[in-house]
């Protein structure tokens, strides 16, 4: 079986990427799996820089298939933010989950409910080898939401804006949803399922129709 390098430091988003790649061919092995325990800086001006700049920077180093991603929050009432420094949004530096949440809920108080729309985003970028050289692909994709007037009382670890992100459709946070709902709606699952083809012929050992 071929394996898959996860280039994430986050056990939540490793576990995910697991469930997510369970129908393929593929043995998805985290980065301590690699003996990699260094980093790229994250200095992209936008999601789908900053997972090409790590995918790329993990595949240098494993020189196997490398999967990587970049994400976070876009909050239409504030601009956008936190964008790209989602993990970094206060003070420039890594926060816990739980003063992240608190952010959001801050800002955003006293916001009519009309403003409230926002989007968990996702870009996943891939690259593996071939003959001619490594091949390159990443996709990007969004669930749309509102962000609530109050967060859900539980963060799960690594994944702070599902607590405060609300899904009209659906009547619930997306921290509410089970694990297999998730995967069905989620940002990364879109992700995965445009890279399909591409994951099932690293799993087959074959090369991409010219």
């Amino acid at each position: 079986m071929k394996r898959l390098l996860i280039a994430t430091s986050n056990p939540a988003k490793l576990a995910e990427y697991r469930f997510l790649l369970r129908d393929f061919a593929l043995e998805p092995i985290s980065l301590a799996d690699a003996a990699i325990h260094d980093h790229p800086e994250e200095d992209g001006a936008t999601f789908r820089e900053n997972a090409l700049k790590k995918a790329r920077f993990y595949f240098a180093r494993a020189q196997i298939a490398t999967l990587a991603d970049d994400g976070g929050l876009e909050i239409d009432a504030l601009g956008g933010e936190p964008g790209v420094r989602s993990h970094r949004w206060i003070g420039g530096a890594e926060a816990s989950d739980a003063a992240l949440v608190a952010e959001v809920i801050r800002r955003m108080d006293g916001v009519e409910p009309a403003r409230r729309t926002a989007r968990l985003c996702a870009a996943v970028a891939l690259i593996y080898q071939l003959a001619d050289g490594p091949r390159e692909c990443v996709t990007q994709a969004a669930m749309e939401g509102v962000i609530a007037e109050r967060a859900w009382p539980r963060v799960r670890p690594g994944f702070p804006y599902r607590s405060v992100v609300y899904l009209p459709a659906r009547g619930c946070y997306v921290a509410e949803l089970g694990e297999e709902e998730e995967a069905r709606i989620s940002q990364r699952r879109v992700a995965i399922a445009e890279l399909a083809p591409e994951l099932a012929r690293i799993a087959e050992g074959q090369a991409p129709p010219s």
